[in-house]
């Protein structure tokens, strides 16, 4: 993770942070454990900005979080519980940083950022902090299942990698 000092046109401090959480469906608890302690350094990383700087940093996290839509750690992201909204109990314990998934708050989850024969879903996530300081302008658009540059499986000859390339671009305003 790292901070970033925005001097022009205005001042603002931006955190950017990238992940790659465990892969194995079959260990859910520790991907969950990985989500839960991020958040945990990026919270104490936020607070440390926040008093050495005096203001209200941005957050973006990014990465292969090996979590799709729906599931305990994209929950727990999303809504700060491991539950979907509505059937959360008064002793979870909530996220310390809220955040939004920038393409489910413009179009939607995509239907998939991984492709491979044997598993075809999104892993893929940018996350950023909900303020009046940053907001999504775009995001990278990508294929749809019947592309033709996609069919069959990935990595192939115009996808390098068996994830596709995410990405948004934002505004930051004035504080």
């Amino acid at each position: 993770m790292a901070a970033f000092r925005i001097n022009k046109p205005f001042h603002h401090i931006l955190i950017v942070a990238n992940t790659h959480l465990y892969w194995d469906p079959e260990f859910a608890d520790v991907k969950l454990a990985q989500a839960k302690y991020l958040l945990s350094r990026l919270a104490k990383f936020k607070t440390l900005i926040s008093d050495e700087f005096e203001c209200t940093p941005s957050l973006l996290l990014a990465g292969d979080f090996n979590s799709i839509p729906g599931d305990k750690v994209y929950s727990y992201l999303v809504s700060g519980y491991t539950k979907p909204a509505g059937t959360v109990k008064e002793e979870e314990e909530e996220a310390p940083v809220p955040l939004c998934s920038v393409y489910e708050v413009t179009r939607g989850e995509p239907n998939f950022t991984h492709y491979t024969p044997g598993f075809t879903n999104t892993l893929d996530y940018i996350f950023f902090s909900p303020s009046d300081f940053i907001k999504p302008v775009s995001i990278l658009q990508l294929p749809e299942p019947e592309s033709p540059d996609v069919v069959g499986f990935l990595p192939n000859d115009h996808h390098p990698s068996d994830h596709l390339p995410i990405g948004a671009e934002f505004e930051i305003s004035r504080e």
